[in-house]
């Protein structure tokens, strides 16, 4: 008898804590909804508000200082001097309103700000950064940075005289800013007249001595002997005529 009733409490007790735990289940259930509503009906009224939340922001260090950018310009061959009429571009780091681009004058200035007319003509477009980059240090600025950029050519031409198809002054390419071979100067002169002597042309050159005649020989040129010879901006050349 007291075997059948122990026996009957313990079951009772079991039966008890189950529901204890069912119900303790239950309540959880619905508190864990209950928390989840405001932010389930936020999500209804504004789309992804709910899912929205405040990037983390990283700060981007500023970049160092550098050299002034170059403007485009044209191909310079190495060592290429600067000479009247010349389009050059002058850049100054930072200093926007010193940044400047003009011809060189006939006499090889430049008017550059603050500094007036500078004479460029003679220099490498290197020689003339470093030149601007000393005036302006001295009452300017304080360790300028400064480029200067080729443009474009001054229009440079020849003039070519005799025995040639198309007699008159031409044009320099401007990929050939210091000179052509003798022999593309006559192809651009519509080649030699049936009565041409190519072994007989001279070349008027005009430099600081005065004027000096050089005698070419382009019949030992087009043979591959010889070398070749460089027609420069502002010669004269005469083909000569067959004597017969």
């Amino acid at each position: 008898m007291i075997i059948r009733w122990a026996s009957g409490l313990r079951s009772g007790f079991k039966l008890g804590l189950n529901r204890l735990r069912a119900g303790t289940e239950g309540w959880l259930a619905i508190a864990l909804a209950l928390s989840l509503l405001p932010e389930f009906l936020l999500a209804q009224i504004v789309p992804g508000a709910a899912a929205s939340r405040p990037a983390a922001t990283t700060s981007t260090p500023p970049a160092a200082a550098s050299a002034p950018t170059p403007i485009g310009g044209v191909s310079v061959p190495a060592g290429y001097i600067l000479g009247p009429n010349d389009q050059v571009a002058v850049d100054v780091f930072d200093e926007p309103d010193l940044r400047t681009n003009g011809r060189l004058n006939p006499e090889g200035d430049l008017n550059v700000p603050l500094l007036g007319s500078i004479h460029l003509a003679g220099l490498t477009t290197t020689q003339a950064a470093s030149r601007l980059t000393e005036l302006y240090s001295r009452d300017y600025l304080v360790k300028p940075k400064i480029n200067v950029t080729l443009l474009s050519y001054a229009k440079r031409h020849f003039v070519i005289l005799g025995q040639v198809g198309h007699a008159g002054i031409i044009e320099m390419p401007e990929s050939s800013p210091g000179g052509i071979d003798l022999l593309e100067a006559i192809a651009m002169a519509g080649g030699y007249t049936r009565i041409a002597a190519p072994e007989r042309i001279t070349v008027r050159r005009h430099n600081a001595n005065g004027d000096q005649i050089l005698k070419v020989n382009a019949k030992r040129l087009a043979k591959g002997k010889g070398g070749g010879f460089l027609v420069e901006p502002g010669d004269t050349i005469t083909v000569g005529e067959s004597i017969f």
